[in-house]
């Protein structure tokens, strides 16, 4: 796909499973997506932001895809980065803009809603998004990453979610999900910064390798995911997201209905044949 700051790269990926004559292999794909303004940090401008909402929304479309990796290029090796956040030079120009009387506020109220609708669509993905962090993730960028499903950091990464610190207001819907209320009360209150350890040991994110390890166990966790069945891996992530703040029995209740009458789950023969080469035995009459 031809963007100016994303490069979108689909990878066939594949993983076996079984042993002797029974080893076979699965096998599945990947968009591996990377926001590419090195030179400033990879800083997420409106370009930036709505070209990774519409590569998001065509790895959703492609039916070969069946998980989604982001990431940021190699920066200045002295300060790596997943993103730096937003583009503050396009925020002053903004404001110029704001203050000679040729953009309104009702204007910078439309960009702003279509960035976090945009924001909101990555999260809500029916597929799976795994956030490489290969650095900082700072501002727009903690915000980015902590609405991702899955993370997996560097040694180099590090948060900070900036918004108290410069007068606003955002996470609350999302870093909660990550770490839970009195971890993400203190990052939001604070606008302190999260090394790669802490973030690890708090659950912000889900592995923390080396940085020469970063790709590989990145690709190895998306490879478990898209050669399983997508459907079933969409159907799951779906149910999650309409469990959260709902009570148990809605929780019971929204699963048992999408299983029976929006995804019904393969039957045995269907879903063991591995199992049942090795351990099968003849059927017993109903």
């Amino acid at each position: 796909m031809d963007y100016q700051y994303i490069l979108y790269d689909k990878e066939r990926v594949s993983r076996f499973e079984g042993s002797g004559d029974r080893r076979r292999e699965k096998v599945g794909h990947v968009a591996f997506l990377t926001m590419n303004r090195p030179e400033v940090l990879n800083a997420m401008n409106r370009q930036l932001t709505g070209e990774l909402h519409d590569a998001v929304n065509a790895a959703n479309e492609d039916p070969d895809i069946g998980c989604i990796v982001i990431t940021g290029a190699d920066t200045h090796p002295r300060v790596p980065a997943f993103t730096a956040g937003g583009d503050i030079h396009q925020q002053r120009e903004d404001q110029a803009a704001l203050n000679a009387g040729t953009l309104t506020r009702d204007d910078m109220d439309v960009q702003s809603s279509k960035r976090q609708r945009g924001s909101y669509e990555v999260s809500a993905s029916a597929k799976p998004v795994i956030g490489m962090i290969n650095g900082l993730a700072y501002g727009g960028g903690a915000v980015l990453s902590s609405s991702l499903d899955i993370r997996i950091g560097s040694d180099a990464a590090r948060f900070r979610f900036l918004a108290a610190a410069y007068g606003r207001i955002n996470s609350t819907w999302t870093l909660v999900n990550q770490v839970g209320w009195p971890q993400a009360k203190e990052l939001l209150f604070t606008a302190r910064i999260v090394e790669a350890e802490e973030a690890y040991r708090i659950g912000l994110l889900n592995h923390l390798v080396p940085a020469y390890r970063l790709r590989e166990k990145t690709m190895e966790v998306a490879t478990q995911i898209a050669t399983n069945d997508v459907p079933s891996v969409i159907g799951i992530k779906r149910l999650l997201l309409q469990h959260m703040g709902g009570s148990l029995e809605d929780q019971w209740a929204n699963e048992r209905d999408f299983t029976t009458n929006v995804l019904r789950g393969t039957l045995a023969e269907e879903a063991f044949p591995d199992f049942l080469a090795r351990r099968g035995r003849p059927v017993r009459s109903a």
